[in-house]
């Protein structure tokens, strides 16, 4: 394996990574920006209104997302074990 292909495969095993967390993480990010405003207006200085919140919310998210989480890392592996042969060939 030559080092473009290392390359290549490193690119698209985060870009894949990257593409399945961002659902998850944009929701937590949101609810936090949400609960933190909502904190401010209301002056509540609750410390465990905003973890639990967070955790509820990417919860579900992520339920909601898993089989198209699913489906991607799918067509991630089967696009990476159709490749083998190609790798193995460029070896010999």
């Amino acid at each position: 394996m030559d080092s473009e292909t290392a390359v290549n495969l490193c690119q698209q095993t985060l870009y894949t990574a990257i593409l399945i967390g961002t659902p998850i993480l944009l929701a937590g990010l949101l609810t936090g920006l949400v609960v933190g405003l909502f904190q401010a207006v209301t002056q509540i200085q609750e410390q465990t209104l905003p973890v639990i919140l967070k955790i509820i919310v990417m919860m579900l998210v992520g339920a909601w997302f898993l089989p198209w989480m699913c489906m991607k890392l799918l067509e991630f592996g089967r696009e990476l074990l159709q490749n083998i042969p190609e790798t193995l060939s460029t070896l010999m």
